[in-house]
């Protein structure tokens, strides 16, 4: 594994560049929402826990993907802490959601599952790091790597934990959006010096060898259909 080097955050004026579009990998937004996140085993559970209050299900249903750190997340802004709790069966996090790259479509209905696969990372910070000094690399150091070396991915955003109810001590989960599994699969990076480039990077912030294997999972929004106005407004920060 390559040691763990903190890299120096861009200045004020590059992240300013990169959120106003003028960067080198184009518009990196930076806008953030807390929610309440709940991840389990129990796809069925999840899904009526998210139609529930009004959340976000995330779920990988693929038979020939054994010992996976979980199989659905539930994402939601909600008071009703409870009913999420109850498809927590694996952990649940208070998370940063940090839209890096908004998706271009969205659903045609409130519960169509969103077209395309997302590739879910869940994180854990690298020994030599704390949390803060990995997720504010990640934040400002990989994102725009991301962008620049990920040209199918649709849309991109960040979990970052904030604080733990209970579960694996995880640092966040990354979401990867493509419009088909074989962008995801074939064209995930932008060629072999891509590849090596995020591999890299990833190896600086995060501990590869105890970071749980990804998910390859589906979207369903529920917001609407729980009488929610099924968008969230973001704010610029």
């Amino acid at each position: 594994m390559v040691g763990a080097q903190w890299t120096r955050p861009p200045s004020a004026k590059s992240r300013s560049a990169y959120r106003s579009g003028s960067g080198p990998c184009g518009t990196l937004l930076n806008v953030h929402r807390i929610e309440l996140l709940a991840v389990g085993h129990d796809i069925q559970r999840a899904r009526s826990v998210a139609e529930t209050v009004g959340g976000v299900l995330l779920c990988d249903e693929r038979d020939d993907a054994p010992n996976l750190p979980f199989r659905a997340l539930v994402s939601a802004i909600t008071e009703d802490l409870e009913t999420l709790l109850t498809a927590a069966g694996v952990g649940a996090y208070v998370v940063c959601r940090r839209v890096i790259k908004p998706p271009v479509h969205e659903p045609a209905s409130s519960v169509e599952p969103r077209a395309g696969e997302i590739a879910l990372y869940p994180l854990v910070h690298h020994p030599d790091l704390t949390h803060r000094q990995a997720d504010i690399h990640w934040r400002d150091v990989h994102a725009p790597l991301a962008l620049e070396h990920h040209p199918a991915m649709t849309h991109y955003a960040q979990l970052s934990v904030v604080h733990r109810i209970h579960g694996p001590a995880w640092d966040g989960f990354a979401l990867c959006g493509f419009d088909t599994l074989e962008d995801l699969r074939e064209r995930f990076f932008s060629g072999p010096e891509g590849r090596v480039a995020i591999r890299q990077d990833i190896a600086t912030f995060a501990d590869t060898e105890r970071s749980p294997r990804r998910l390859i999972a589906t979207e369903t929004s529920y917001a609407a259909a729980n009488g929610e106005s099924g968008r969230v407004e973001l704010f610029d920060v």
